[in-house]
């Protein structure tokens, strides 16, 4: 395990310091308790957690692979929970891996190290971390979920982006409809587990080491906050169903005004064919009759004319042009 990788937090006291294994190995000898942060852990590391901290091989192997969905699992003297961040965009997931028990608190991740990253920094900023493993928890997964919120928000800009150009007649929007769309599924398809996973925790379904009374209060907050990230995308994916119904509804005005008007063209050159092929043909009386300017500039050019014209109000009258 390389220093300059793990970020180690010495608690309550608040002070971060790079992941020696000889002080981890250190902490675990005294009697307090510690945050040990592991982005991207390697085999030095996986090895420490496996020979040191004790951590069951299967949970070694949910750790080395990643790839989870959210949840908790308990063990003989520690628990497991996988929980997910967001980037401010929305436009990525960060799985985040948690092992808590009653003397440290250990997470691990690949990507997304940005929310733990500032929670240390207010750490150092206020001098002092909680003064218990779960609380220390409750502040990871209170971080971790609150990152979705600004994900939210910039998915709530871009559906008013989206209902300005729809309002303003755009009908090229249909990619960014289905853009936010697949945002809001895949947020979706963590929203939910995530609040299932704090319900057990919240509801003591699943004990967490060195859990009471307040530290429980603290939690249900943080399930309040997954139930309202749920909500906001079942208003938001509703909101974008509204919105595909009104761009198809108009691709749909559009196209029935292009019928009517080809319908229209249609409908004025089918007397006018009738007209050039009646007069096309060589009958007696035509041959002998209609001849000459006039009769070609009446018959020929003033009769289709007039046709056209009549043809013309009669639709304008009927409300069809």
């Amino acid at each position: 395990m390389s220093g300059a990788r793990g970020q180690l937090v010495t608690c309550p006291a608040g002070i971060t310091a790079p992941a020696d294994p000889a002080r981890v190995r250190e902490l675990l000898g005294e009697g307090g308790f510690f945050w040990l942060d592991l982005p991207d852990p390697g085999e030095d590391s996986l090895r420490l957690l496996s020979e040191d901290f004790g951590i069951h091989p299967l949970v070694i192997e949910d750790i080395s692979k990643f790839g989870q969905r959210p949840k908790a699992e308990e063990y003989d003297t520690y628990v497991f929970v996988v929980a997910f961040a967001c980037d401010a965009a929305g436009e990525g997931l960060a799985e985040v891996h948690c092992l808590l028990s009653e003397r440290w608190l250990v997470t691990i991740h690949r990507d997304g190290g940005a929310p733990l990253e500032s929670l240390r920094d207010r750490f150092a900023r206020r001098g002092r971390a909680p003064d218990s493993p779960v609380m220390l928890l409750h502040a990871v997964l209170d971080t971790i979920v609150d990152s979705f919120f600004p994900a939210l928000s910039h998915i709530d800009e871009r559906i008013s982006a989206i209902d300005e150009r729809l309002d303003e007649g755009a009908a090229d929007v249909q990619h960014e409809i289905f853009a936010v769309k697949r945002r809001l599924v895949a947020l979706g398809r963590v929203a939910g587990p995530q609040r299932d996973l704090l319900a057990r925790i919240a509801g003591r379904i699943l004990p967490l080491p060195g859990a009471g009374p307040e530290s429980e209060h603290y939690l249900r907050d943080v399930y309040d906050h997954t139930v309202r990230i749920e909500e906001l995308t079942d208003v938001y994916r509703d909101l974008l169903n509204g919105a595909t119904e009104v761009h198809l509804a108009g691709v749909s005005n559009r196209l029935n005004q292009v019928m009517k008007q080809l319908t229209a063209i249609a409908t004025v050159f089918l007397p006018l064919t009738f007209i050039t092929g009646f007069f096309g043909q060589n009958f007696g009386w035509l041959v002998d009759h209609v001849g000459g300017l006039g009769p070609f500039l009446l018959l020929g050019v003033g009769l289709q004319a007039a046709t056209v014209v009549g043809l013309l109000a009669l639709f304008r009258r009927r409300g069809w042009i």
